[in-house]
């Protein structure tokens, strides 16, 4: 299912692109550089609502696409025409839109007092535009609209339980009239966000769990058993957020032919309690992320096997599993064969000089700091005097275990700002504000991460008088440098102050809360490159891994892929790393610092559509809406909580083995633009 899913979607994007022979109109052009902008000025709207009523059905369809984008629910009477549009693709946009355009009455976040009020005209909009997709849903005969219309039935930020009991009820009954692969992987997605977004007011009533276990249900011998994965993932999402799997479901799921369906029941067991009996044989999966997750869940449910398990996962054939052993192994220290293999694993260094055969040494340190402290002070020089910086990070850690504040201090001052930022989170711990002179001194550094870092230790600090001077200082710097992706740390530095009583100055902290879009950022965007890069590829070379493609969609994200491809022909990407792995969820790299602090200096807008997070989709990283600094993410397994949230630019087409292999730290060669 998934992999006709992704074809379709890759195809479709391909055929919705400029053709490469054809000219892009400059209609499209001016959408694009109006939605750049943010759409503030009352011009760039009217380009908007204009281009929306365009015959060209693709200036049509992004103009719709660009009025949600903006998230002002304002604007919903100008979506809301292209619900009835003559054309499927228009409608689909157009109810994406109108859901990510009520985005705007929750004021970013799902908690019931950013709901709008009972009896507030947001209130009312909110249920017109609830009544305006629901009657919709009811004549719609396009199987894709009626998906994407259900979907943001479920996104609807509703206020309580009667606005939400009128959505459970529209989803199951769509749930019941249609039943094409397309209408339920539609009510999937619909009942995944709505179970999760809609917690604070109360579990789900019995007609949707009864639903969630219908999509559940494994098909019929006679039905290709992969058809429906992407719709169970979904529905064993939803029921764990409910709360409302039992040992049958976890049971089911886990006896799968989807591995992450399989994942999908380690994680239910190990979160609700129910069918944990499956954690064990999990361990003896096939797929990496099943036996992963298995092994995360004994240790979360606890229990004598616990240092067993992680013990004998030493063995896996995978680094990554082999690394959340060592971990969990810092909870063992009564067991000597686990203080045994983690100092086997520490005087290992044979292959810790490499870029790639430092990680079991850094993690086995971290563990034996916690789990035998006096069996790791031996070594804690050599670590922490490594020439691989990532060594000395990991030294940083272990040394905050040790309550080792001498070692802190001196690795705070470590050439490396990962380090110092490390070693600075160590001595909030350890030593709190009676290291505030170390804190002090690092808000003169270079990188953002451990001046941020450094700020929020001062934060109470009896020594104002110190501390303020030192504060504004680097506020002022940083604004001086002008860079909009500092904005992280500049509200670190402005919190500080403000609870110091000695706030910044008014064109201080203006500055500090700037996330603008510049001007600049326009000028990538012409017809020409449009044209050029209507379907590319990027082809990233890993060192000593080896080299995935990725589809560019520049018909969902033609911002970000201008920029990207920008980028990466100009070399920025060449030498970089990534610097995170989450297993079982993403990995991240292109920041010039390997850390999620320092980017391009010039954020970029979210264009947040309708392609999915599912695994081997690629997106912007960024702390909050239009922050991105191009540092890029590539899901691992379908992370549905990310859909609407963060943008999807590409899609792995080939070398997803490849991206699983990445490791922290590993370096990217190159990465090529293939028009």
């Amino acid at each position: 299912m998934q992999v006709r899913f992704l074809l379709f979607w890759l195809a479709a994007a391909c055929l919705a692109a400029p053709a490469g022979a054809q000219q892009v109109p400059g209609a499209r052009v001016n959408v694009l550089r109006a939605e750049a902008r943010g759409a503030v000025s009352s011009n760039d709207l009217s380009v908007l609502r204009q281009a929306a009523r365009s015959g060209d059905v693709q200036t049509a369809r992004i103009a719709v696409r660009a009025l949600g984008r903006l998230e002002r629910p304002a604007l919903v009477p100008d979506i809301l025409p292209a619900l009835r549009h003559t054309l499927p693709e228009i409608r689909t946009e157009a109810a994406n839109a109108l859901a990510q355009a009520a985005q705007g009455w929750a004021a970013g976040g799902v908690a019931a007092k950013d709901r709008p009020a009972a009896g507030s005209q947001a209130a009312s909009s909110s249920i017109a535009l609830f009544g305006a997709l629901s009657g919709r849903l009811e004549v719609e005969e396009d199987p894709n609209v009626r998906a994407a219309i259900v979907e943001s039935i479920g996104r609807l930020p509703y206020r309580d339980a009667e606005q939400a009991a009128q959505a459970e009820k529209a989803i199951v009954t769509d749930f019941h009239d249609n039943d094409t692969v397309v209408d339920r992987l539609g009510v999937a997605k619909a009942l995944e966000v709505f179970v999760r977004k809609t917690k604070f007011i109360g579990p789900p009533g019995p007609p949707v769990v009864a639903a969630l276990k219908s999509l559940l249900a494994l098909p019929g011998a006679d039905v290709d058993p992969l058809r429906d994965a992407r719709v169970r993932r979904l529905a064993l999402e939803a029921l764990t957020s409910a709360n409302a799997v039992d040992d049958d479901v976890v049971a089911a799921a886990a006896l799968d032919p989807d591995p992450q369906v399989r994942r999908l029941a380690m994680k239910a067991a190990w979160t609700t309690g129910r069918g944990v009996d499956r954690l064990l044989p999990g361990l003896e999966d096939p797929s990496v992320m099943v036996r992963y997750e298995a092994l995360r869940g004994i240790r979360e449910r606890g229990g004598d096997e616990a240092c067993a398990t992680s013990l004998a996962a030493l063995n896996d054939v995978q680094t990554m599993v082999v690394l959340l052993a060592l971990d969990q192994l810092g909870n063992c220290g009564t067991s000597n064969e686990a203080v045994s293999r983690l100092e086997a694993a520490i005087n290992d260094l044979s292959r810790a000089g490499s870029a790639r055969g430092w990680h079991r040494a850094a993690h086995a340190l971290v563990s034996l700091a916690q789990a035998a402290p006096d069996r790791v002070e031996r070594v804690m020089s050599q670590f922490a005097g490594s020439t691989i910086w990532q060594l000395r990070m990991y030294a940083a850690r272990a040394a905050a275990h040790l309550k080792d504040r001498a070692r802190l201090e001196k690795l705070a001052e470590d050439s490396e700002d990962n380090v110092s930022e490390a070693a600075i989170e160590g001595l909030v711990a350890v030593a709190g504000h009676d290291a505030d002179a170390v804190y002090i001194k690092a808000l003169s550094r270079g990188g953002y991460q451990a001046v941020r870092v450094a700020a929020l230790a001062l934060e109470g600090t009896s020594r104002a008088d110190a501390a303020t001077p030192a504060l504004r200082a680097a506020l002022d710097r940083l604004n001086t440098e002008g860079r909009e992706n500092s904005v992280d740390v500049r509200t670190a530095i402005t919190k500080t102050l403000t609870g110091l009583g000695a706030g910044p100055t008014a064109k201080q902290a203006r500055n500090a809360a700037t996330v603008s879009q510049r001007p600049a950022l326009t000028e990538l965007i012409n017809g020409e490159d449009l044209r050029r890069l209507a379907a590319p590829k990027a082809r990233i070379t890993i060192a000593d891994v080896g080299v995935f493609d990725l589809a560019l969609i520049t018909s969902e994200a033609p911002l970000t892929v201008l920029r990207f491809a920008d980028l990466a022909e100009s070399g920025y990407y060449n030498g970089l790393t990534f610097h995170r792995v989450a297993p079982n969820f993403v990995i991240q790299g292109g920041s010039p610092a390997a850390n999620e602090y320092v980017g391009i200096a010039d954020h970029m807008r979210d264009e947040l559509g309708l392609w999915p997070h599912v695994r081997g989709a690629v997106g912007i990283s960024t702390r909050g809406r239009d922050t991105g600094d191009a540092q890029i993410f590539i899901d691992l397994a379908d992370n549905p909580r990310l859909d609407h949230d963060y943008t999807v630019f590409a899609q792995v087409l080939n070398g997803i083995d490849v991206v699983e292999k990445i490791l922290e730290g590993d370096v990217i060669e190159r990465v090529e633009i293939i028009p």
